[in-house]
């Protein structure tokens, strides 16, 4: 019989005091801040200087009715805003309506944007979104999210966007810039767009909420962007409560980090 040799000493001390040891903690997720305390006031203040600069901020994608922004918020995933209205002026000026894609057909689409992104795929469901339009919804865009979201290539971002620019609903759509703001800034944070979403919702005064999707976005892409936020021209940088928030030093060029 095979006898099992008794462990030293020193390996069982050393299997305790594993044992003993707190397990470590996983490294924090870059981008995921924590929530971080901001007052009603604070909030208020936040979006009461948005509206001051820009009391009417439009989406920067090019459109002539309901249908063709569905169009162009659907092709605008993973691609810039610039390079789908490159490509969507010819196409809308060919078919501005389900019908006319329809006819136009995928390999019509697929040629007219061909230089976005991932063109056979979005080609592909802007033919077949034209179509069960048609079938189900009398050729008009739906105003329901859930109507929306059953067409294909529309997501729950890209339906929020429809309802909020061309039927005035107060929807907060998550793209990726408002995604890194609410965890940056830590006022909405969250593992998902849409954890951001309801938190957003949460805190939005009512009177902004109309508008509040876009001055996060535009605020994103242009001020607090992605690999250094340009806090010198930021007009809520006293209110912000980021650990990624840069101050002025004493030359006054912003590259200084708090």
């Amino acid at each position: 019989m095979t006898r099992t040799k008794p462990e030293s000493n020193s390996t069982s001390s050393k299997k305790a005091a594993a044992k003993a040891r707190p397990a470590r903690k996983a490294p924090a997720t870059r981008g995921r801040a924590k929530a971080v305390k901001y007052t009603r006031a604070e909030i208020e203040a936040i979006f009461e200087r948005f509206h001051a600069q820009e009391p009417e901020p439009k989406g920067e994608l090019e459109y002539v009715n309901a249908f063709t922004l569905l169009v162009a918020v659907v092709l605008s995933a993973q691609a810039t805003d610039a390079g789908v209205n490159r490509a969507t002026r010819g196409l809308f000026a060919m078919a501005e309506t389900p019908e006319k894609m329809v006819a136009l057909g995928e390999d019509g689409v697929r040629e007219a944007i061909k230089t976005i992104g991932l063109f056979r795929n979005k080609a592909k469901n802007v033919v077949a979104l034209s179509h069960m339009l048609i079938d189900k919804h009398g050729g008009e865009v739906p105003r329901s999210r859930e109507a929306l979201e059953e067409l294909p290539g529309v997501g729950r971002k890209t339906a929020n966007v429809v309802l909020n620019i061309a039927f005035g609903e107060p929807t907060v759509a998550v793209d990726t810039h408002l995604f890194r703001i609410g965890n940056r800034l830590g006022i909405a944070p969250g593992k998902t767009p849409l954890e951001v979403e309801q938190k957003l919702e949460k805190i939005i005064p009512d009177k902004y909420r109309l508008h509040a999707h876009h001055w996060l976005i535009l605020h994103g892409r242009y001020v607090c962007k992605a690999r250094t936020p340009d806090c010198g021209r930021c007009i809520i940088a006293d209110l912000c409560k980021s650990p990624e928030k840069r101050v002025a030093n004493a030359s006054g060029d912003g590259s200084s980090t708090a």
